[in-house]
């Protein structure tokens, strides 16, 4: 079984060590924002996910990947418990990328492999879209 230790610092913020054994500063209390709150990390956890995967994903299929970013936005519950009810990912690629292979990748990365999505989407609606940039000119 993996570990994570939260340790309470005052207020609402918090030092929180995952089992790899990297630590990050919480903080729940948005006026004071010394740190992410908790349900900010899972829209980071979710880009960093799929992102992950999608770099995979092309690599294997031989795409000449320059750069990607992955945008996450969500909407919350309004009452409590506040889950994220619709989330939206907007990949931004660029290089000489196929754009059925970009497709095949992120669906792959949302109907099987990340992890984080699918906790997600027990609660919130999933919706993707990306941009292919194209890949940057060769240096004259």
């Amino acid at each position: 079984m993996q570990t994570a230790e939260i340790k309470w610092l005052g207020k609402q913020q918090f030092v929180a060590k995952g089992p790899s054994g990297h630590a990050l500063v919480l903080d729940s209390d948005r006026n004071s924002n010394t740190g992410c709150g908790p349900m900010e990390l899972l829209l980071l956890a979710l880009g960093a996910c799929t992102a992950t995967d999608v770099v995979i994903i092309l690599e294997k299929m031989r795409q000449q990947l320059e750069a990607l970013e992955v945008i996450c936005l969500g909407e919350r519950a309004a009452e409590p418990p506040q889950v994220w009810t619709k989330l939206e990912l907007v990949y931004r690629l660029r290089g000489k990328l196929d754009e059925d292979a970009v497709k095949r990748a992120i669906a792959l990365s949302g109907e099987k492999y990340c992890s984080v999505a699918a906790m997600l989407q027990k609660t919130a609606k999933l919706e993707s879209r990306y941009e292919i940039l194209g890949a940057n000119p060769e240096p004259k």
